[in-house]
């Protein structure tokens, strides 16, 4: 029995939709900005339905004395096909 004045989401008529998230790592020589887009361009040629992202770490690799690459720690969510 279900409690007085609750509805369930189908008597709603809300649809429900299902996410899922991937955690990826991406490289460039010249900014976090573009280690971020290369990962989520990378991303998108396997990954569909993707909605967002968020950066989960920032770090970089120094070589002789200079920094020589920037990557980039994000998740992409993105929703599961019906």
């Amino acid at each position: 029995m279900k409690p007085l004045g609750c509805k369930r989401p189908q008597d709603q008529g809300v649809q429900m939709s299902v996410y899922k998230m991937a955690e990826i790592v991406g490289t460039s020589s010249t900014s976090f900005a573009e280690a971020t887009k290369e990962a989520v361009k990378r991303a998108s040629k396997t990954i569909r339905n993707m909605g967002w992202f968020e950066v989960v770490e920032q770090r970089g690799a120094i070589k002789d004395g200079v920094v020589s690459e920037f990557q980039v720690k994000i998740k992409i969510g993105f929703k599961i096909d019906d």
